[in-house]
């Protein structure tokens, strides 16, 4: 009996700690998702494009977003600027400029600010509706998650993202070209609370490779949760985006 019992408790100790050392990748980028943003809110941002000299432009964008593809932004500032609006829906983004006959189809790749932030940045959807986990991993105080777009009409094919164990929050993401080559780096930073429990980073800074010497910050505040009608994220409602503030 005593090689039966010593056979069976070595049984539940690998079975045991399969199930403890198993990490649901999707699921914690789900969590990710949800401690950065409720699933719909508005916010404000400013954007900062700084170039080698050191010199600056900035971008004040007022932003909605309704579930998991409807997002819509409105340019504040500055003055040559004022009124313009993008919207996302899933994977198709436009510009509308005041006096311009029509919305303008733009790419994800593209970028409405210039800068090291492109339109999927500025626009961006949750990790979650965009990537799938294929590898997740633990340290000590991270996880690493290596995430793979869903579809090729995604900006980034791969992405590297650190966690932070303990409030589930990223800290840095890589994100690359489907040939492997690094396209961007982003960091996330300074921890602030924008109430209603939401406690993320007030900061995202960004370079790449491929500009060397350019840097692009976005600065979050007043993130809260709201409820927006369908009609809101609609190519004729870019002209009345204003009225939502």
């Amino acid at each position: 009996m005593k090689p039966l019992f010593s056979l069976l408790l070595g049984l539940l100790v690998v079975l045991t700690g399969t199930a403890a050392g198993a990490l649901d990748g999707n699921a914690l980028l789900l969590q990710v998702d949800r401690k950065m943003n409720p699933e719909s809110y508005e916010m404000y941002r400013k954007l900062i494009n700084v170039e080698p000299d050191g010199s600056s432009k900035e971008f004040v964008l007022y932003t909605a977003k309704k579930g998991q593809d409807k997002m819509v932004a409105l340019f504040l500032s500055p003055a040559s600027e004022q009124g313009r609006a993008t919207l996302r829906l899933g994977d198709n983004m436009w510009l509308y400029i005041p006096n311009v006959g029509k919305p303008i189809r733009i790419t994800s790749l593209q970028s409405v600010i210039g800068g090291v932030f492109n339109n999927s940045d500025i626009l961006r959807l949750d990790y979650s509706t965009e990537y799938s986990v294929s590898k997740a991993e633990e340290t000590a105080d991270r996880y690493l998650l290596q995430l793979k777009a869903k579809t090729p009409t995604v900006a980034y094919d791969t992405l590297k993202m650190e966690v932070d164990r303990e409030t589930l929050l990223p800290l840095t993401i890589e994100a690359y070209a489907a040939s492997g080559m690094l396209i961007k780096t982003l960091r996330y930073s300074d921890i602030d609370d924008f109430g209603d429990g939401l406690l993320r980073p007030a900061r995202l800074e960004t370079d790449s490779p491929l500009y060397r010497g350019y840097k692009s910050v976005m600065l979050f505040a007043k993130i809260h949760k709201r409820d927006f009608a369908d009609e809101v994220f609609t190519l004729n409602y870019l002209p009345k985006v204003d009225e939502l503030r």
